[in-house]
């Protein structure tokens, strides 16, 4: 953390030189002519104070407050911090002598006898606010802050309110305070999703609890919480009636020397974690200060939203700042570490080159000679891996999470087969003995919301099977689990928890199918500390703990709770057809396996849905096991796990598009690293072209610019309507993206439902081709009175 106020140089770039033409001190812009004049007025009047000349400032700059009030304090500091640079001469300062405070025994504080009971023992307590009117108040104040509390009564920075803990009965008994917020804390700027230009331009709706005390003489329980829950419903009318500001979010830091934060837990302040011991003071990051734990109370419903709204608000920052993104590839990507500008700016072409060609292969995708060598030489540089590439994508993937109140996490492997790739390095097996396939295994976690929208990527393994592991399955029961391939269901668990950590306002699930039925994550996802919900398909027949016979004998037994109608999907040669699903639910204690009976008992809640009448067309009648750490206490509960178990198929269908549309395995690459590289981009690609499928059904009419480049839907709604004049509104997000679709083969008849993600990434290929032929063509159009559109048999139109 950092007190010191930000600093911004804009330049501007002409020729070979650069010229400074401002800069941004105290969060305020001052030209070189704003320099000048302030000189001039110095030079004119060389007696003028320098609070004088703050409050001309102030003036000139129309420098003021949300509460209408100059601010001086602020033009001083950055007066000071001109000088400091050069680029001013202030007056010399006029000296004056500061008042001490006064010392010695003090009659406001008089001993309290030992005070136990309860909170009704206190008589009424309220919080009484400390103004600058009232010296006696405030001289209470800061006697017993400086008397008791160890960081004594201040200073406290910038803005800031000060209350009494006044009892009925025995008079003040502790004091609070609130004052602007610390400039810079990772773990809280990470937790709100800020980024510098939108912590700079939101902070002061951030307020600090930096003060906060109980005499010692009083030892009420569950005082503090209550005294705290006083104080965060007082303190936004407050706070907004002295500075004109409607706080969002309170924060506060407790020494772990020597308190827990009990009373914060209490009162449902959120712990999201420790700050890195730098202070406000520590410029050259000495770390002079203890480790402290970051607690944080939300204000509003939508904190997040709200304390992050200038983040796109472009016209706010300078034209170099970088939250300006050309494209959704460089907001993906902003912030990846390659170690070289030049790597990253050739990631960057590489992800447009892969998304606007997603079934080509290199050389079609790069369309160049140099561009296919830059291309391979960036999947051989030993810098990049697999990790590296996916970070900044999973950073931007809790960003989205964040944004959620519930979140689906589910996983699943697949396998990449490069069985015809014989002289590429580095594959394993991928089958039985007998297949002798070789390929990749991939495990993803894909984060969705409740109504299937892609939010991007959680974790990702890519591993190759060891060909010396294969057919050694009768060893599995004597392998640690570290040593087993099922490993990867836990590694991803913990991955969705280090997530659920860091976006604590979000309930997230975590889903898999019958491969996941393994003790071991049971035991995991009921004792770590940050688990999300777990939510199985189940397939192992388990023991109950102290009871006789298995969990499924005791759910087959279990009254049904009601009937859920469904929909049962066309496959191949079955019709569509509906199904009614009895569902029953209980909750149940496992038996940890024979063979460890050292491993605790877990409680989970077992849920069945069962077509108890088979289907008349001779189908396999539906039957499901699901076992969740989510507690299920009604029908409604149950009928909605159901529903989450449903959204897995998602996964399937982003393998399908990562192998089907992206082709990632017909990549050719010599070795399994180059292609883990390429695999990277390909996974982003598609989860892009899934997301884009997906939101256009959430948000039909939002305009498409969105998502699409003005170039990109201009071009799309001039092919489709075979008119070149651009209409006077973009269509929506649902007409573009049924537009594209078109472009890849998908009809729109009452009976085709929604684009899906093949129409969408051969519409998106084609999409590319149209948008390069446009905008060399547009611009004849535009100045040539004999380019018209031609005559069709029907109106042009869209949608």
């Amino acid at each position: 953390m950092s007190s010191s106020c930000p600093i911004t140089l804009l330049w501007t770039q002409w020729a070979k030189g650069a010229i400074l033409l401002r800069m941004k001190v105290c969060g305020h812009e001052f030209t070189d002519t704003m320099i000048q004049t302030i000189q001039e007025k110095v030079n004119q009047e060389p007696i003028i104070s320098r609070r004088a000349l703050s409050r001309l400032v102030c003036e000139w700059l129309n420098w003021k407050s949300p509460n209408g009030k100059w601010k001086e304090m602020s033009a001083r500091v950055a007066l000071l911090r001109l000088e400091k640079w050069g680029k001013l001469t202030l007056p010399a300062p006029r000296h004056r002598s500061i008042p001490q405070r006064k010392s010695g025994p003090d009659p406001f504080l008089e001993p309290l006898p030992g005070i136990t009971g309860s909170i009704a023992d206190l008589g009424e307590t309220k919080l009484v606010l400390v103004t600058s009117q009232d010296k006696s108040a405030s001289h209470l104040w800061n006697t017993l802050f400086d008397r008791y509390h160890p960081l004594g009564s201040g200073p406290l920075c910038g803005a800031q309110l000060r209350y009494l803990i006044h009892s009925h009965r025995y008079g003040v008994i502790g004091g609070l305070a609130f004052s602007a917020a610390a400039w810079r804390v990772k773990a809280r700027d990470t937790f709100i999703g800020w980024n510098d230009h939108t912590r700079a331009a939101n902070l002061s709706q951030v307020v600090n609890n930096s003060r906060f005390l109980l005499r010692p003489e009083v030892r009420v329980k569950n005082l503090a919480s209550f005294v705290l829950s006083l104080a965060i419903r007082r303190l936004p009318a407050d706070w907004y009636h002295r500075y004109q500001v409607r706080p969002l979010l309170l924060e506060t830091f407790v020494d772990t020397r020597f308190y827990r934060g009990t009373a914060y837990r209490a009162a449902n302040w959120i712990d999201a974690g420790f700050t890195n011991g730098r202070g406000r003071q520590d410029r050259f990051a000495q770390h002079p200060v203890s480790v402290k734990r970051l607690f944080l109370y939300p204000l509003h419903r939508h904190y997040r939203t709200l304390l992050r709204y200038n983040e796109r608000d472009v016209s706010t920052f300078p034209p170099s700042s970088p939250v300006e993104f050309a494209d959704w590839v460089e907001e993906e990507f902003q912030g990846v570490s390659c170690g070289d500008l030049r790597l990253k700016k050739r990631l960057l072409t590489l992800v447009r080159d892969f998304y606007a060609c997603p079934t080509g292969n290199i050389p079609q995708v790069c369309g160049s000679r140099a561009k296919t060598k830059a291309c391979y030489r960036f999947f051989d540089h030993p810098a990049m891996n697999l990790k590296t590439i996916l970070a900044p994508h999973f950073r931007s993937t809790q960003h989205r999470v964040a944004q959620e109140p519930l979140a689906l996490v589910c996983q699943d492997t697949t396998t990449l087969n490069y069985q015809t790739h014989l002289e590429t390095e580095g594959f394993g097996p991928i089958g039985t003995s007998s297949q002798k396939a070789i390929g990749l295994l991939l495990h993803a976690s894909l984060a969705v919301t409740p109504n299937g929208v892609p939010l991007g990527l959680v974790d990702i393994q890519c591993y190759a099977r060891d060909p010396a592991s294969l057919g050694k399955k009768h060893r599995r029961s004597v392998l640690p689990l570290e040593e087993k391939e099922s490993q990867r269901w836990l590694t991803s668990f913990d991955a969705t928890a280090r997530l659920q950590k860091e976006c604590p306002q979000t309930t997230l699930v975590s889903i898999a199918d019958r491969e996941a039925d393994l003790y071991d994550l049971f035991v995991r996802a009921t004792t770590h500390p940050h688990a999300p919900k777990l939510l199985i398909r189940a397939f192992q027949k388990r023991a109950l703990a102290g009871e006789e016979g298995t969990y499924l004998q005791k759910l087959a037994t279990t009254p049904g709770a009601g009937c859920q109608p469904i929909t049962v999907p066309r496959r191949k040669n079955r019709r569509a057809r509906h199904a009614e699903l009895v569902v029953r639910f209980c909750e149940v204690t496992l038996q940890p396996p024979r063979n460890r009976p050292q491993e605790p008992p877990v409680t989970l809640w077992a849920v069945s849905a069962e077509e108890e009448t088979p289907p008349a067309d001779g189908s396999d009648p539906i039957s499901w096991v699901l076992l969740t750490t989510m507690p299920v206490h009604h029908f409604q509960d149950a009928c909605e796990r159901i529903q989450w178990y449903c959204h897995r198929w998602l996964i399937e269908i982003y393998h399908r598009t990562l192998k089907s549309g992206c082709k990632i395995e017909e990549r050719q690459l010599r070795t399994a690293d180059r292609i883990e590289n390429c695999l990277a981009i390909d996974l982003v690609v598609a989860w892009r072209i899934f997301f884009l499928a997906k939101q256009g059904r959430e948000t039909p009419d939002v305009p498409c610019t969105v998502f699409f480049e003005e170039a990109e839907w201009k071009a799309l709604v001039a092919y489709v309507t075979h008119n070149p004049l651009p209409p006077a509104h973009p269509p929506t997000l649902q007409e573009a993206i049924g537009m594209v679709a078109s472009l890849g083969g998908f009809l729109g008849r009452k009976g085709d439902g929604h684009p899906g993600t093949k129409s969408m990434w051969l519409g998106l290929q084609r999409l590319d081709d149209i948008t390069s032929t446009y905008k060399v063509l547009f611009p004849y159009c535009q100045f040539d009175p004999s380019c018209k559109p031609p005559s069709v048999s029907r109106q042009g139109r869209y949608g």
